[in-house]
């Protein structure tokens, strides 16, 4: 069968693990149908031990690879901007750094965007895990129709990014990713709904998210909470949340951001997926 040409997407900044990075890596490469094209946008200088592990990938793959290499720190959100312009085909598949990709991934969710021509976007369940993919702490279900995700998109985030795959031409037409700390995804996924994007994801966990006790405890506290009621308010703006939608998700985020640690772990990990 022959697939669709597409691009993966990824951004690349100095805290992350060249380990991590490398296991990524490892995970498009096994693909059973491989992306014509990887973008990897360094958003600011990179480690030494990060731009080793690059070339390394350069070096085996010269034709494959596309860096665009932004000298200073933009953020996610503009990372990603710059990225989009620089993807050469319309699908384009979204990946973080330190996750791992079921090696049938891209195979699936190309085969829906061929039995569908009008979708625009399709993403999946993940598996969350710490350490090594063995080493589960949870699964995050998102929902699968079209109907669901843009009611659920209201409240939380209907897409987990990482497992996405899109059409290049809609996200330019709801105008590309923002700076939006925290919530740079949803911000382009409500405004491609509010330019008639069609959504779905697949009932399946198509990647491995890297997330660990550290990251869950960092959702917490008051400046995260301070980020957190800025995106939302930013949503609000778009018209696309109602009042009740803004003041319900802003006054659970206060509750669970000030919850002692152990208790926002559970939280996380038994409540929240």
């Amino acid at each position: 069968m022959k697939y669709p040409e597409f691009s993966v997407l990824m951004s690349l900044y100095i805290k992350e693990k060249a380990e991590y990075f490398d296991e990524c890596m490892q995970s498009i490469v096994r693909q059973t149908v491989l992306p014509s094209e990887i973008v990897i946008v360094f958003d600011g200088p990179i480690s030494d031990e990060l731009k080793a592990t690059v070339d390394k990938y350069i070096k085996q793959y010269p034709k494959w690879i596309k860096i665009v290499d932004n000298k200073i720190n933009k953020g996610l959100g503009l990372a990603l901007a710059d990225g989009i312009l620089a993807c050469s085909y319309e699908l384009i598949a979204r990946m973080d750094t330190d996750d791992i990709a079921r090696n049938d991934r891209f195979e699936k969710q190309l085969q829906l965007f061929m039995n569908d021509s009008e979708l625009d976007i399709c993403g999946s369940h993940i598996i969350e895990f710490e350490g090594n993919i063995n080493n589960i702490l949870a699964k995050r279900n998102v929902p699968i129709t079209h109907k669901k995700i843009a009611e659920y998109q209201k409240q939380r985030s209907a897409f987990n990014h990482m497992t996405v795959m899109y059409k290049k031409s809609t996200i330019l037409r709801a105008g590309n990713y923002e700076h939006c700390p925290l919530m740079e995804d949803d911000m382009m996924w409500i405004r491609m709904l509010l330019v008639g994007a069609k959504c779905a994801n697949i009932d399946d966990y198509l990647v491995y998210a890297r997330t660990g006790y550290a990251m869950i405890e960092r959702r917490g506290g008051w400046a995260y909470f301070k980020k957190y009621k800025n995106g939302r308010k930013k949503i609000f703006s778009t018209g696309y949340i109602s009042k009740w939608d803004y003041y319900k998700t802003i006054g659970v985020q206060l509750i669970v951001a000030l919850l002692p640690k152990k208790i926002r772990l559970l939280v996380f990990t038994k409540m929240l997926r």
